[in-house]
C-alpha cells in the first residue's frame, strides 16, 4: 500500500533546496579532507604533519562557542539564518583561491592560517544552514530531507575530491584551487533566492538567553544520565570511519594510483552510490524511522571501514579500489544521513542553531583531534592494521545504540514532551508569533 506521507516528503520546494544547504557545507569541509592532503602530499610535506592539519578543522569542533551569537543576532537585512549564511559563503568564496597563492615547502603555516580560516567560516555557514534547513523541515520530512542534504554533501566531495584532482594533473594549482572556490556560487544563490524560515519566536532578547537556555533547556528535557549518554553516542558513532577516511587520498597516492585515476574512479564509482543510496536512504528513512536506520546504516558504515582494510591488502587494485569508494560512498554517506536526522531530532525548536551546533561539535571532535594521530598511527601499525582499529573504534557507538535509539522504540518527539520541558523552563508558547 502506498505511504501518502512518502510522496508529500519527496514533492516539495524544500527537498530542493536541501540539496543547496548540504552541496554549499560540503564543499569547503572536503577541500580540507581531500584537496589540501593531495596538494601537500604532492609537494612532498610529511604524512606526519599533512595528520597534524586535521587539528586545523578544530573549529568545527567549537562553533556551538559562537553560535548562540549568530541566534542573537542579524547580518545586514537578510535574517538571522539567510544573512549569516550569505555572509560566510562570500567570505568562503573569497578564502579558497587562496591556497593556489601559496607554497607549502616554504610557506607551511601560512598555509596553515589560511586553512584555519577556511575551516571558521565553514563551521559557521554550517551553524546558519542547520538552522535554516531545521527550521523549513516539519518532523515528517526530516528524515528525506537530512539524507538529501547528505548526499548532496556527500556529491560535493567529488568537486575536490575527483574533478580538482583530474585538473591538478592539467592545470597549475592556483586555477584548480580558483575553479573549486567558485563552486560556492549555486550555495550563494540559493541564499539570494530563499525566504527566511516563518521563526516561532524572535531573536533571543539577551546574549544569556542565546547562550544559558539551549544547554539548560537539553538537561531539564533529557536528565543529567540520559544527556550524557547521548552526548556519548554523537561523540563515538562516527569515530570509526572519520578516522578511516582521514588520509583516504594520501593513501590511494601511497598505493600508486595517480591523481587522475582517483579522480575518475572516485567520481564514477562514487558519484552513484552516493547519489542512490542517499536517496534511498531517505526514503526508508521514512519507512523504517530514523532508530533503525540507525542500526542498518550503521552496519554498512563498519563494512565500508573494512573495505580500506581490503583495499591496503590488495594493493595496486583498480577494481578493488572503485569497489571500496563505492561502498564508503554508499556506506558512510547512509550512516551521516541517518545520524545528522538523529541530532536533528533531538534539538529543540527554539534553540535549534546552538543545541544543533554543540550536537555536531561534539560529533567533530574525533575529525578535528583523532584525526590528527592518524599518520602517527599509520607510521607505527602500517595501513591494514590501521583500518583495522578504524573499524574496532566504530564499535562502541553501536553499541549504545541499544540505550539511545532502540530498534522497537518510537523515533519520534512527543509534541508533550517538548511542551513540558517548556513549562518547566518557562519558555514561551511554541506556536508562531502573529
Amino acid at each position: 500500500m502506498r505511504d501518502p506521507r512518502l510522496g508529500h516528503a519527496i514533492l516539495n520546494r524544500r527537498m530542493l533546496i536541501c540539496i543547496f544547504t548540504g552541496f554549499s557545507s560540503g564543499l569547503p569541509l572536503f577541500i580540507l579532507i581531500n584537496l589540501l592532503p593531495a596538494w601537500l602530499r604532492s609537494s612532498h610535506v610529511d604524512l606526519k604533519a599533512i595528520g597534524l592539519f586535521a587539528l586545523i578543522q578544530l573549529p568545527y569542533t567549537w562553533k556551538f562557542a559562537w553560535a548562540p551569537f549568530m541566534d542573537r543576532f542579524t547580518w545586514a537585512n537578510f535574517g538571522r539564518r539567510r544573512g549569516w549564511m550569505l555572509f560566510s559563503q562570500l567570505a568562503l568564496l573569497g578564502c579558497v583561491p587562496l591556497f593556489g597563492w601559496l607554497t607549502p615547502g616554504t610557506e607551511i603555516w601560512t598555509v596553515a592560517a589560511v586553512a584555519l580560516c577556511l575551516a571558521f567560516l565553514s563551521a559557521s555557514q554550517d551553524v546558519a544552514l542547520d538552522a535554516f534547513r531545521r527550521e523549513i523541515l516539519s518532523d515528517a520530512e526530516l528524515g528525506l530531507g537530512t539524507a538529501i542534504h547528505v548526499n548532496a554533501y556527500k556529491v560535493a566531495g567529488l568537486v575536490p575530491g575527483s574533478l580538482a584532482l583530474i585538473l591538478a594533473d592539467h592545470l597549475p594549482w592556483k586555477d584548480v584551487f580558483t575553479i573549486t572556490g567558485a563552486f560556492m556560487l549555486p550555495g550563494i544563490a540559493m541564499t539570494l533566492l530563499v525566504k527566511e524560515p516563518a521563526i516561532r519566536r524572535g531573536a533571543p532578547r539577551t546574549l544569556r538567553e542565546a547562550v544559558i537556555e539551549p544547554f539548560r533547556e537539553f538537561i531539564v528535557r533529557q536528565g543529567w544520565r540520559e544527556a550524557l549518554i547521548i552526548l556519548a553516542f554523537i561523540f563515538l558513532y562516527k569515530l570509526g570511519d572519520s578516522m578511516a577516511t582521514a588520509l583516504a587520498t594520501p593513501f590511494y597516492l601511497d598505493l600508486g594510483f595517480s591523481k587522475s585515476t582517483i579522480g575518475l574512479i572516485a567520481k564514477q564509482a562514487g558519484l552513484w552510490p552516493s547519489v542512490i543510496g542517499g536517496l534511498l536512504g531517505g526514503i526508508w528513512m521514512v519507512r523504517l524511522g530514523i532508530n533503525r536506520a540507525l542500526w542498518l546504516f550503521g552496519a554498512v558504515q563498519l563494512a565500508a571501514i573494512l573495505g580500506f582494510a581490503w583495499l591496503a591488502k590488495a594493493g595496486h587494485n583498480e577494481v578493488v579500489l572503485a569497489w571500496v569508494i563505492g561502498l564508503e560512498a554508499l556506506g558512510v554517506g547512509l550512516g551521516t544521513a541517518a545520524f545528522t536526522a538523529y541530532i536533528a531530532r533531538t534539538t529543540h525548536p527554539l534553540y535549534t542553531a546552538t543545541q544543533f551546533a554543540l550536537f555536531t561539535s561534539l560529533s567533530a571532535v574525533p575529525r578535528s583531534l583523532f584525526n590528527a594521530l592518524t599518520g602517527y598511527l599509520v607510521d607505527a601499525l602500517g595501513w591494514f592494521s590501521f583500518f583495522l582499529l578504524c573499524a574496532c573504534l566504530a564499535v562502541p557507538g553501536m553499541l549504545l545504540l541499544m540505550r539511545v535509539a532502540p530498534w522497537s522504540a518510537r523515533d519520534d518527539i512527543s509534541p508533550g514532551a517538548l511542551e513540558a520541558t517548556a513549562a518547566r523552563l518557562a519558555i514561551p508558547d511554541l506556536e508562531e508569533e502573529p
